[in-house]
């Protein structure tokens, strides 16, 4: 833990260094409003990080039985991003016999230290009637309410545990205010651009983290796993956790790849990144681009008993049915409570339909390039007979998420 505190530390204070006197994209010159943003979100971002650092510190002072915590049989929900996995996190979240990490947990509290402190804070508005809930939900909304379409999410919500790597800066949404974080790009290729000793390091601490959302929550629950951004993770957490489950979403990439760069649009101008920055953008499609071939790898590594794959489509039309599949190949028990979620939620996710709009046109891609540079995702059964089945996309077709 302190070779990666160590570590860590002398990564941040090069981003900070570079954030503050280097374009994001290396393409232009700095603008003054790069700087005051870095200027406002440098120090914020360095007290969160102190504050985890601390809690990690006073777990193993005072709370040191998460060490004995075992992780086991996970179930992780991969995929490409874009492809539905949210949606089915939420959903298997529901069942009580998964435990999975929340928003709150994920952004400030990913030591037991901080879920505790918390957690007795909660206790204590209680209390006293909850006026600090109600005000705090009424600021949440008002917060993630311009997410609904994009990414829905609140405190409380199943969220996707890979923002518990913040501490040691290997969180993929890094590359949103930090686009030419070298360490970053090599994370969102893990399984071949991180040395050995360097993914072991970041495996044992993701493991620790799960470790200690379990000791808080019970060492009897099932650890239910959801992040997109780990699909470049598949093979080394196959072999780290020899023992989980992989549930895998797809979709076609000429949805995915306009919808990504249509979702991360708005966080990379905050930060001050062009949006038509060409080599950002080409950077996040050869991303996307071994998010594909990485699943393939995996189907590839680990028995059906381990493993299941589908498509976005099947979940918009068959979520119950779909999962009762993954439930019946991995032998997990299915309830008669979340049997009932399950009728709901297919009928909900029949009637959906997305507001987020989008084109591969206003990003200067037609289907034939994006076909072309995706040739190989469509080697996986769950996208080529789903492209069999369906006629050509129009060359600048709306899609919805």
């Amino acid at each position: 833990m302190l070779e990666l505190f160590l570590i860590s530390t002398k990564r941040f204070i090069g981003l900070v260094r570079s954030s503050l006197t280097r374009s994001p994209d290396g393409r232009a010159n700095l603008q003054p409003r790069r700087i005051l943003v870095m200027l406002g979100f440098l120090p914020l971002f360095a007290l969160g990080q102190g504050l985890h650092w601390l809690g990690f510190l006073l777990d193993d002072l005072f709370f040191r039985g998460w060490r004995r915590v075992s992780v086991e049989a996970p179930v992780f929900v991969l995929g490409v991003p874009r492809s539905g996995t949210t949606r089915l996190h939420q959903v298997l979240a529901q069942d009580e016999q998964f435990t999975s990490f929340r928003t709150w947990e994920c952004l400030f509290a990913p030591s037991v230290t901080q879920r505790l402190f918390f957690l007795g804070l909660a206790r204590a508005d209680r209390a006293i009637g909850a006026p600090f809930a109600y005000l705090l939900r009424k600021l949440e909304r008002h917060i993630f309410a311009g997410l609904d379409d994009v990414h829905p999410m609140g405190l409380t919500t199943p969220e996707e545990d890979y923002f518990a790597l913040m501490p040691v800066l290997s969180c993929f949404i890094l590359a949103l205010p930090f686009p030419n974080f070298e360490h970053i790009w090599r994370v969102g290729r893990f399984d071949t651009d991180l040395g050995i000793a360097e993914r072991e390091r970041l495996l044992s601490f993701y493991e620790a983290c799960l470790k200690r959302h379990l000791y808080v929550h019970g060492p009897g629950k099932r650890l239910l796993s959801k992040n997109a951004a780990f699909a470049p993770w598949a093979q080394s957490l196959a072999r780290w956790f020899p023992d989980a489950r992989f549930i895998v979403s797809l979709r076609d990439p000429l949805e995915t790849l306009p919808s990504q760069l249509s979702s991360i649009g708005s966080g990379l101008a905050f930060f001050g990144v062009p949006a038509d920055s060409e080599p950002v953008r080409q950077r996040l499609t050869d991303q996307l681009a071994f998010y594909y071939e990485n699943l393939d790898r995996l189907r590839e590594q680990v028995p059906e008993s381990r493993h299941i794959a589908f498509g976005m489509h099947d979940l918009r039309a068959g979520l119950g049915e779909t999962l009762r599949a993954v439930y019946k190949r991995f032998g997990l028990p299915l309830s008669a409570n979340f049997e009932q979620v399950l009728v709901q939620e297919d009928g909900q996710a029949r009637r959906y339909k997305s507001s987020h709009s989008y084109s591969l046109e206003q990003f200067g891609l037609t289907s034939i390039k994006v076909s072309e540079r995706f040739a190989a995702a469509y080697r996986h059964p769950v996208l080529a007979s789903a492209l069999a089945s369906q006629p050509p996309l129009p060359e600048a077709r709306p899609a919805s998420c």
